[in-house]
């Protein structure tokens, strides 16, 4: 069962690879780039969790992404405050 699991969230995450397209393919490490990847994970995610309730192992993924992705608006609203705006409004979320 747990096989079953995790072979299905394996597929959704190699359906996210092909669907994200990032505003810059060189541009992979930077905060900004890396949260919107995990936003948009996140909303696949989000999308696989209403449908399966009991997907357990994409529950916890989803937090885990999410997560992430806190730390990484963290260290730009404490560091790079232009930025963080910047990522606020393109990614719409409410910070």
């Amino acid at each position: 069962m747990y096989e079953l699991v995790f072979i299905s969230y394996l597929f959704i995450i190699m359906a996210t690879e092909k669907k994200v397209k990032s505003t810059s393919t060189k541009d992979t490490w930077s905060p900004e780039a890396q949260i919107e990847r995990l936003s948009q994970d996140i909303q696949i995610l989000q999308d696989h969790v209403a449908k399966n309730k009991k997907d357990f192992d994409a529950k916890r993924a989803l937090l885990q992404k999410v997560a992430r992705r806190r730390r990484f608006l963290r260290y730009l609203k404490e560091n790079h405050l232009d930025r963080y705006a910047e990522v606020s409004k393109k990614t719409g979320l409410k910070v």
